[in-house]
């Protein structure tokens, strides 16, 4: 009995203390970094707005609970909407770079939840002739970039469409089966999502729409962790950069070719006389930068429509959808009228089936087609 109560010779290896140790000290490596990365946040924060409050410093996860704080992120966008946020020497650009090259996960979470904020602003002023510098905005969107290149390896995305022109494996006779194994076999029909990228060091006229439309696509791969405000802030964007009302689209992109032949001159200076300013976010919409905004457009419309926050960011992207569908009719782009005109089809689709849910009672026998004698 005194032997088998005896502890283990010390010449056994202790498994179980390396894997909690390595999982502690990443976890406080990440916390050092966060509280470290907040702490130089509230000092650029002006003296007269809210400061960081103690509880979300001392939380174990400060970067997670000032992703999910509405005042504090709107305090950071004001910030950031100031006239001369993206000069070089500004501190909250600095802060958003050198955030993101922490390397931290939820960190880099922290920075792209501002992209639609940074990409609007920048974009809106870039095609302003009289524009302050910008190379505070283009050093955080070049980090971006740059990222996503190095994750990329610089190569294309891709998908594979099949072609209708062959029957699936499932309806092939044995004949054919055997025929493709010989050789024969169809080759894949790729259609590439996003181009090859090259590393830029600078942000020139011609790469602004690639640049930023990068930005765009790693800001949609973690579209579901992003917060509805900041969603919200990029359908307000989009719809600065149409520069249309697209209000004669309220109930739809079924509109007759002739009412919209009509309409979309008089519509367009319409705008220009009513939207106080707005014309001036009009910008260049180049299909590498309207396809990563038509996917962040698409979850908006299609994400679940419960509470208050999804109606409004639902409401939101579709009211986003009718300007770039109308800019996309005034531009004459067949590609863009499509896409977004598919997309106003299935938003009102999506409202249609959320309004007859309303009050719907299963164990209800329908009242349509009844018959009566």
């Amino acid at each position: 009995m005194d032997t088998t109560l005896d502890p283990p010779s010390t010449s056994e290896p202790t498994t179980p203390t390396p894997s909690p140790t390595t999982t502690t000290h990443e976890d406080l490596n990440s916390l050092k970094k966060a509280q470290l990365s907040l702490h130089s946040l509230s000092q650029i924060l002006p003296p007269n707005t809210t400061s960081l409050p103690p509880s979300l410093l001392s939380s174990n996860n400060p970067a997670f609970s000032l992703l999910h704080s509405p005042s504090l992120s709107s305090e950071i966008s004001s910030l950031l909407r100031h006239p001369s946020s993206g000069s070089p020497d500004n501190h909250l650009c600095r802060w958003l770079y050198d955030t993101f090259h922490s390397s931290d996960p939820t960190l880099q979470l922290l920075v792209l939840r501002f992209v639609p904020t940074l990409a609007g602003l920048y974009l809106s002023r870039a095609v302003n002739p009289r524009k302050p510098p910008l190379a505070g905005f283009e050093a955080v969107l070049l980090a971006l970039y740059a990222h996503e290149t190095a994750n990329r390896n610089g190569q294309s995305v891709t998908v594979c469409i099949p072609d209708l022109s062959h029957s699936s494996i499932y309806h092939e006779s044995t004949a054919a089966a055997a025929r493709k194994e010989g050789g024969g076999a169809t080759e894949l029909n790729l259609t590439v999502v996003s181009g090859s990228l090259e590393p830029h060091g600078t942000v020139r006229s011609t790469r602004r729409g690639r640049i930023v439309g990068v930005a765009l696509e790693l800001y949609y791969s973690k579209i579901c962790q992003m917060p509805v405000d900041s969603k919200v802030e990029f359908c307000e964007f989009c719809r600065v950069w149409a520069g249309q009302d697209g209000d004669m689209y309220k109930d739809g992109a079924e509109v007759d070719n002739e009412s919209t032949d009509q309409q979309s001159e008089p519509s367009d200076e319409g705008i220009k006389e009513e939207s106080g300013g707005k014309e001036e976010g009009r910008i260049p919409l180049p299909w590498e930068l309207l396809q990563p905004a038509l996917r962040i457009l698409g979850h908006c419309l299609m994400g679940p429509n419960i509470n208050k926050e999804d109606k409004a960011l639902h409401e939101a992207a579709f009211g986003a959808c009718r300007s770039l569908y109308a800019r996309s009719m005034h531009d004459v782009n067949p590609k863009a009228i499509l896409a977004t005109g598919s997309l106003l089809r299935l938003g009102k689709m999506a409202m249609d089936s959320s309004n007859d849910n309303d009050g719907f009672d299963p164990t209800e026998l329908p009242q349509d087609n009844v018959l009566t004698l």
